[in-house]
């Protein structure tokens, strides 16, 4: 069960933060993993095996053993850390300018300094706790020892003396600070499929869901584990507490958890119990380091340095007083009195602890790690599963997570709602007239409709010889006026239905991609399935109706083909959806990119503007309203069908010959489904990249 401790590590982690909003922000495991048996078994600890290693790092209670059970061993120094934030610039066309094109030097760009020179060093089985008042640096700090941050950072950060790669991602287990889980699954459901998604693959179902069941007991969550993760956001005091938080921690210092791993975490203000479980800790005040060594040691090591509480008082709130400059029950030196600000005075302090303060930086230049760790942390795991095993898990999550929106009564209600009102408003139309044909007015006369009566069309026998006979079995009856409304009524309902899963979805899936939980490219054909369920539906359920209502062709193959041509043009503009989420991951801009697009498809799709320019002509071949329309016309209509039938032969007319046709050839249909299937296909290849790119530059 030692790879099962292991591979859950994330797990607990995710959870606490639900209740623990007070105490702990962030949280960073590094040795994710466990390493194969076959290069790594050795019974001595890991630091005993090269002669020439000289790291100062104490690691526990007990020497960590690199086994199969055991992670990597992971040493992680950082030197000089630091990093800078550009700030806004008052000249508004300047600023715009430097976005558009970050490579013109408009202007030098005013930053500021949010870290300065900090200095570290952590080793596996150690607890790193970063502590500091609001805003000093300690998130900055986690992101960037995590590879979540990495532009405008200097110094040298090092994992066993090899600097940051994409090997180490499936390594570090990071919790943000902020809730980024479902909020639409249970919290059993939430351990479960991350269970099943970092658990390897020798271990069965039943396994893995035991697993996920003990993290549920560990973190005192058996009564809440069917309960919706959203439901879930209450105060620390509900349900959680300071014991709960101790014992967590606790649990963290045994052996048997803790596996060889290294910690840091960000904390606020700790009990004194829990202050002191910590292995080491770093004081942060204004981007200065204060402090850097052993937790238990904080003390003594400024009552050295002459400040000293004049009242009993938590060791952790001391130190926010330090952090802070609320130094009004703490004597201080000499020096340091009158020190007009915070970062004066940290600025003031880091001078006069200089002398006394252990040298991290020459710790840190002779401490050695073994070859082989060096050689083994820039191997890249493997996955845990294959890419069909990741489908099925991630299939399922996605489906249960959006189960509610797909199958919603409200959306069940439009599309009956709308496809009765169109059949009684189009109830039994005909094609008789050419009025009655296009029907673009909705305000044509009755008593005008009654004169002109029912006429059936007329079907001219092969040959052109011999009088056009009556069609009574399949007359037509749709005006092409509906026809374009199906087309735009879910054309607009799939762009919009689609277009804000990804920006909605854009933290989650960061997250986990950061994590290299799954492929990127098993979520995203996940995400295109399981939407096209209700996607399709819908439609269905719609045409279904107003198929009948209206008096389309009443034969098996075209009712089947009509519902065929709609739900081909449903996938296109689903794809076409996607593409604007993935490419702007921004749910403002993506709904005005979607308004504009569904305009120009209107505009362009060959009903309200049938001859265009020579030189805007070129637009409606990018439109696949365009096909979709056209697709749906020629499956209801023929060339050979015959409308405007009077008293005798010669009034009959071809339904080609009418105005409504004549931009449009009856006969075949096949380019449109060839184009509607390219452009489906091209769209979603197209989103995929734009996905990948967006994710891939998108901050933590």
């Amino acid at each position: 069960m030692g790879a099962v401790q292991e591979e859950i590590r994330e797990v607990p982690l995710a959870i606490p933060r639900v209740a623990m909003a007070s105490t702990t922000a962030l949280g960073l495991s590094l040795g994710f993993g466990p390493e194969k048996k076959e290069e790594y078994s050795s019974s001595q600890p890991c630091w005993e095996r090269d002669e020439d290693l000289e790291i100062g790092i104490e690691t526990g209670s007990s020497p960590v053993l690199l086994t199969k059970d055991n992670p990597l061993p992971i040493f992680l120094k950082f030197e000089d850390v630091e990093y800078t934030v550009g700030l806004p610039s008052g000249n508004p066309m300047t600023a715009a300018l430097r976005n558009v094109a970050p490579q013109m030097s408009v202007e030098h760009e005013h930053r500021k300094h949010i870290l300065k020179g900090i200095t570290g060093s952590i080793g596996p089985g150690e607890v790193l706790a970063l502590m500091g008042p609001s805003g000093s640096g300690k998130t900055t700090l986690l992101k960037i020892v995590g590879g979540r941050l990495s532009d405008h950072v200097k110094g040298c950060i090092t994992y066993n003396e090899i600097p940051y790669s994409n090997a180490l991602k499936r390594r570090i287990g990071f919790v943000a600070q902020d809730d980024i889980l479902f909020p639409q699954l249970t919290v059993e459901e939430t351990l479960v499929f991350a269970a099943f998604l970092r658990l390897p693959t020798d271990m069965n179902r039943q396994q893995k869901y035991l697993r996920a069941e003990s993290i549920l007991k560990e973190l005192g969550l058996e009564r809440l584990f069917d309960k919706i993760v959203y439901t879930l956001q209450m105060p620390p005091h509900q349900g959680w507490g300071r014991n709960r938080e101790r014992d967590i921690w606790r649990r963290e210092k045994e052996g048997e958890h803790r596996a060889g791993r290294t910690i840091i975490t960000t904390i606020h203000q700790p009990s004194s119990r829990m202050f002191y479980m910590f292995d080491k800790l770093l004081l942060i005040s204004e981007g200065y380091p204060l402090y850097h060594g052993k937790a238990g040691s904080s003390m003594q090591y400024f009552s050295a340095l002459g400040f000293v509480p004049q009242l009993a008082m938590n060791p952790a709130e001391f130190l926010l007083y330090l952090a802070t400059g609320h130094v009004h029950e703490i004597t201080i030196p000499e020096a340091l009195k009158g020190s007009p600000d915070s970062e004066e005075f940290a600025k003031d302090l880091v001078e006069c602890k200089s002398e006394l303060e252990p040298k991290e930086k020459e710790k840190n230049r002779k401490a050695k790690v073994p070859t082989h760790l060096q050689l083994a942390i820039q191997l890249k795991m493997d996955w845990t599963m294959t890419w069909l095993e990741q489908f099925v898990i991630i299939w399922k999550r996605t489906f249960r997570e959006r189960r509610r929106d797909y199958w919603d009564v409200v959306r069940l209600l439009q599309a009956v709602g709308v496809a009765v009102l169109l059949g009684l408003l189009w109830w039994r139309s005909k094609i008789g007239t050419e009025a009655q044909l296009r029907d673009q007015a909705p305000g044509m006369p009755g008593a005008q409709r009654e004169l002109e009566g029912p006429r059936a069309p007329l079907r001219a026998p092969r040959g052109g010889r011999g009088p056009p006979h009556k069609r009574p079995s399949y007359n037509l009856r749709l005006q092409v006026g509906l026809l374009f409304y199906i087309c735009i009524f879910w054309t607009s309902a799939s762009i919009f239905g689609s277009v804000y899963v990804f920006p909605f979805e854009k933290f989650f899936l960061v997250k986990e991609r950061k994590a290299d939980m799954y492929r990127l490219s098993v979520y995203y054909v996940c995400s295109t399935l399981c939407d096209m369920e209700a996607h399709l539906f819908y439609p269905t359920v719609f045409v279904s109706i107003l198929y009948f209502m209206a008096g389309f062709k009443r034969t098996t193959p075209c009712f089947f083909l009509t519902v065929s041509a709609v739900l081909l043009l449903v996938i296109t503009s689903q794809g076409a959806g996607e593409l604007i989420g993935a490419a702007v991951l921004s749910v403002r801009r993506a709904g005005i990119i979607a308004s504009l697009m569904v305009m120009l498809l209107i505009l362009t799709g060959g009903f309200y503007v049938q001859h265009m320019p020579s030189f805007m002509r070129w637009m409606k071949y990018l439109s696949f309203m365009y096909y979709g329309f056209r697709l749906i016309v020629k499956v209801q209509y023929s060339a050979d069908d015959l409308y405007e039938c009077g008293s005798s032969v010669d009034g009959c007319r071809s339904l080609q010959s009418s105005p409504s046709f004549d931009t449009i050839s009856l006969n075949g249909g096949l380019e449109e489904v060839w184009v509607l299937l390219a452009m489906a296909l091209a769209y979603r290849l197209l989103a995929y990249v734009c996905l990948r790119r967006s994710i891939s530059v998108c901050p933590c």
